[in-house]
């Protein structure tokens, strides 16, 4: 039997989501993103748009990504796909970068880890904020 070799852009379009799936879409978005037209389709699927945890878990505790991957995510990714995000998961300390990066017109959900009341008081409480859906 002779052997083969099959490259991952050989494959096609279903099984490339059923691989994809089965890793953090972070992950994926971060590794594969900008390699060709046909994986950035792919990778617009609500499956790995809708909700970004854009935050590490070390030992317990929620950390920021590192600077290269929130870079790339903040300067490359998330205009890209900003409309289909409905629900981002951040870390305070990287929340300015990530809100800034694009509008998130869909947006209807955001988890901010690691703030303190102070910050919060400051930019929550005496603000109108407008919430298009609701989660119950």
């Amino acid at each position: 039997m002779e052997h083969s070799w099959v490259q991952l852009f050989d494959l096609p379009d279903e099984i490339l989501m059923i691989i994809f799936k089965k890793l953090e879409n972070i992950d994926v978005l971060y590794s594969l993103w900008g390699i060709n037209t046909r994986f950035d389709k792919i990778l617009q699927d609500s499956i790995y748009t809708s909700s970004l945890t854009l935050l590490q878990c070390l030992s317990n505790c929620f950390c920021p990504l590192p600077d290269t991957i929130l870079d790339r995510f903040c300067l490359q990714i998330l205009s890209q796909i900003r409309l289909k995000i409905k629900w981002l998961d951040i870390e305070s300390s990287s929340m300015e970068r990530i809100l800034l990066a694009a509008e998130y017109s869909n947006l209807c959900g955001l988890g901010i880890y690691n703030i303190t009341e102070d910050v919060a008081i400051r930019l929550f409480i005496g603000k109108k904020i407008n919430f298009n859906c609701f989660y119950l």
